[in-house]
């Protein structure tokens, strides 16, 4: 067994690529490499039957657990409190303000908002040992310092989800999983760190589809705790429920985690992507400017109410959805309407039973600590709430009707704007951008890119009556690069992966692959 590094080279690498963190990976590769690629044939195989007619419902083979009256393990001192969570990628910066916003947990990405860069994975690492040591500082160009306050919020991490890779490790001649490289390095480095500081290993699982997933984690979480000498059930995981899939089986999820999972969290935007994306074969779904689609349409509200209500019966926490929001310098109306908007949908959490709710911008963090307060008081959070008068049937997760809905050519060009000028952002290292007032990640781009191939592949028709087509789309990926795309370096780049993701026959289960290859190419060109 052999793993080389073929990534350029970074600062910090060779500190945090050491010959023993390197093997840990290696080891993690050839113990669960064959078990990610026989699930990663699962989905498409599930997809497949779907496309045959198959609808996913609740699965019969494991009646009993969902049945069965069971319990997660323990929860740590510091993930008690879990009412504002900000989330953010893991740039020296972005840490330090993050853990210093006043939020109970920062969620540091190296999915979704991450750009993944060979710098931005090993100095991101780097980033993170940093915070954990206390040592992490920063100064901006125009010689602004930022460095952390003595009271700062539980670090939980966030690797990629188990559909990527990472090009710049290869063992045996594959290459590593993303998911085992963020996590590895990461557990590696800092499990026995972190406990000594009364912390400990905390992760965020992105993207699982079923309960086999969950189980293929555990599996990595038991074998990391013996070879590193850890107790049983040291580390600690939320498992984002954002996909249709796993809707259906979070009892299972929960069950197959349960001496290592704490919760379970709403990914709403990931979550309306995957509907588009497991039903593209439909052309009646989600047939609403995505903006329309909102958390109180009937399915979204069967979705939480259903996780509120799952995750508080096991004892486990429940944790709101994204509120990408980001205000205005300039403009105070936008920022009153828009923060009557997260108000209100905080408040529907925190009512529904929430133990708390995710943030992309510090501002917003003082408005949903002061909502959830008001509901919690002196609690902590809100797990005796068991929800038992909720019915959810499968039926209720799938009626996939938006009341009111309407497709429109502001809807289209929205998409084709946000998408493009995030592809940009991405290929040039960075992986949240703000745009529109709005924080946009890979996530709100897989929904805006995959409604454009939906409506020009069905040949929908907008309320203005023009039917999408790919010449239509083109004429208005081609007025937007005329109007925003000076502004961004890599925009033709961008409108071309756009074109990809978003307008061939052949569907791309997600954009951030052909992306990824475009980047490593970058990254191979540059350094040749």
């Amino acid at each position: 067994m052999s793993i080389r590094v073929v990534g350029p080279k970074v600062v910090a690498g060779d500190d945090i690529l050491t010959t023993e963190a390197l093997n840990f990976l290696a080891l993690l590769h050839q113990r669960f490499e064959p078990a990610r690629q026989a699930l990663l044939r699962r989905r498409q195989e599930v997809q497949q039957r779907m496309m045959s007619g198959w609808q996913p419902t609740f699965r019969e083979d494991s009646r009993s657990i969902r049945d069965a009256e069971w319990s997660i393990g323990g929860v740590p001192s510091d993930l008690t409190d879990r009412r504002v969570e900000i989330t953010g990628p893991t740039d020296r910066k972005m840490v330090i303000n993050a853990l210093n916003s006043g939020a109970r947990v920062f969620m540091a990405d190296f999915e979704d908002a991450n750009s993944p860069t060979w710098a931005n994975m090993v100095q991101g690492q780097q980033n993170l040992t940093d915070a954990i040591e206390r040592r992490i500082e920063f100064t901006s160009p125009s010689g602004e310092r930022y460095d952390l306050k003595d009271n700062v919020a539980t670090l939980v991490v966030r690797p990629r989800g188990w559909h990527l890779t990472e090009h710049h490790l290869i063992v045996d001649g594959q290459p590593l999983a993303g998911a085992l490289m963020d996590f590895g390095l990461y557990m590696y480095r800092n499990a026995h760190r972190l406990l000594q500081r009364g912390s400990g290993p905390y992760f965020y699982l992105p993207k699982l589809e079923n309960a086999e997933e969950a189980q293929l984690w555990e599996d990595v979480f038991c074998f990391s705790e013996d070879t590193l000498g850890l107790q049983r059930g040291t580390i600690k995981a939320t498992v984002l429920i954002e996909t249709i899939l796993a809707a259906f089986e979070m009892d299972e999820i929960l069950w197959a985690l349960r001496p290592h999972i704490v919760g379970l969290n709403a990914g709403r935007w990931d979550y309306l992507f995957s509907i588009i994306k497991k039903f593209r074969h439909h052309s009646g779904v989600l047939l609403a400017d995505r903006q329309q689609i909102t958390m109180t349409v009937p399915f979204m509200r069967a979705y939480t109410e259903l996780l509120v209500k799952t995750a508080h019966r096991r004892g486990a926490y429940a944790i709101g959805g994204m509120a990408a929001f980001i205000p205005s310098r300039r403009d105070p109306e936008i920022n009153r309407v828009a923060l009557a908007k997260v108000a209100e949908d905080k408040e529907r959490e925190a009512a529904d039973g929430f133990d708390g709710t995710w943030v992309a911008h510090p501002d917003l963090v003082p408005v949903a600590d002061e909502i959830f307060t008001r509901v919690l008081g002196s609690r902590p959070h809100q797990r005796d709430r068991l929800r038992d008068e909720v019915r959810v049937d499968a039926s209720d997760l799938l009626q996939f009707n938006v009341p009111g809905g309407a497709m429109t050519e502001s809807g289209l060009r929205n998409n084709i704007a946000v998408a493009v000028q995030y592809l940009a952002s991405w290929l040039s290292g960075t992986g949240a951008v703000a745009l529109y007032n709005l924080m946009e990640d890979a996530a709100t781009a897989e929904i805006a890119r995959a409604q454009v191939w939906q409506w020009a592949t069905h040949h929908v028709a907008l309320t203005s009556g023009q039917d999408v087509t790919p010449d239509l789309v083109e004429r208005y990926v081609a007025e937007g690069l005329s109007k925003w795309g000076s502004g961004w370096p890599m925009a033709e780049d961008a409108a071309a992966l756009f074109r990809e993701v978003a307008l061939t026959e052949d569907w791309v289960d997600f954009l951030t692959l052909p992306a990824y290859e475009r980047l490593v190419e970058t990254e191979h060109t540059t350094n040749l």
